[in-house]
């Protein structure tokens, strides 16, 4: 049986894939890869490993008139007509819980970095301008007994809220269901989405993308948030009023924000670039040795099982 693999990922997948007896074919180039190719390469295989930054639409589900199960290389599955997919009798999967604390951490080093100002700090060391302790230099903000708001408490939610906890913050939560652990194990309170917007001086979003998410934080929305306020995104761009968010941060009606996802991404806002008061990662929120190689693994455990006739591991 044909796999084939859109981009390069680490060689624990591929390697178990290999030694189960599959054909594994991986797209080399360190981009991703063209709707031509993807079409062409898809169009005979059994099973596939696509990554976020591919687009398996109604279109490409077409190309793929063998295939089986399309294994996405994240736990995100919003690149992917899941709909679509099952009609034609293709089972999806994802990656989650492996990539968890990676992405847990990332937040909080995103909190921190904006809290304390560490990106501006560092860069003016760098730039040779350091000349002594000073009693004004970089004052940044203390996170014990700040309100932290998480807008998803999830897997992910969930792990950012244990940390938040631990630097002695009051967490509070948005969500569709109660978390129990939360509340019993960190005192959070579930509260509605505006008055967490209105409170937190630390906001951490971890909603999934869906067209209940979507622009879920508008204009309006946005406009609730405290001046003081720090917003962190690990999650998904589309979920937020960006170019408002932007706005503010320009304006000072947010003190701070750390980015790890965009819209339109790699494109992003021009606007980011010119913003003292932001911190921008592309994209890392996984990128560890140890949850890359347990989500190839994970991604190459679906396609065996799938093919081999069993449930899959991580059914989206």
């Amino acid at each position: 049986m044909k796999i084939f693999i859109t981009r390069k990922i680490p060689e624990a997948g591929i390697l178990l894939l290999k030694k189960k007896g599959f054909e594994v074919s991986v797209y080399k180039k360190d981009n991703a890869i063209s709707r031509k190719e993807l079409f062409n390469k898809i169009k005979d295989c059994d099973g596939v490993i696509t990554l976020l930054s591919d687009k398996i639409d109604k279109e490409a589900i077409d190309k793929m008139g063998k295939c089986k199960v399309i294994a996405n290389y994240a736990v995100g599955f919003n690149n992917i007509d899941v709909e679509y997919a099952k009609n034609k009798g293709i089972v999806v999967t994802n990656t989650p819980e492996v990539l968890t604390d990676s992405t847990a951490d990332l937040a909080m080093a995103l909190v921190l970095a904006c809290a304390r100002k560490i990106p501006e700090s560092e860069e003016f060391v760098r730039s040779k301008k350091f000349k002594g302790w000073a009693p004004e230099l970089f004052l940044g903000t203390e996170l014990r007994n700040k309100y932290f708001g998480i807008l998803g408490a999830g897997r992910i939610g969930t792990e950012v809220a244990k940390r938040a906890y631990a630097f002695g913050c009051k967490i509070l939560y948005y969500s569709n269901s109660k978390n129990q652990y939360l509340e019993s194990m960190l005192k959070a309170k579930k509260l509605p989405l505006n008055s967490i917007l209105k409170k937190s001086d630390i906001i951490s979003l971890h909603l999934p993308l869906n067209q209940k998410s979507k622009n879920l934080l508008s204009k309006e929305k946005l406009s609730l948030l405290k001046p003081s306020s720090i917003f962190i995104n690990t999650a998904r761009g589309e979920i937020l009023d960006e170019s408002y968010l932007i706005k503010m941060l320009k304006q000072n009606k947010v003190a701070s924000a750390g980015f790890d996802v965009y819209q339109n991404e790699p494109n992003l806002n021009k606007e980011f670039y010119n913003l003292k008061n932001v911190v921008l990662l592309p994209h890392i929120g996984s990128a560890t040795v140890e949850a890359r190689n347990k989500m190839s693994l994970l991604a190459a455990k679906n396609v065996i099982a799938v093919l081999s006739g069993k449930r899959a591991i991580t059914l989206v």
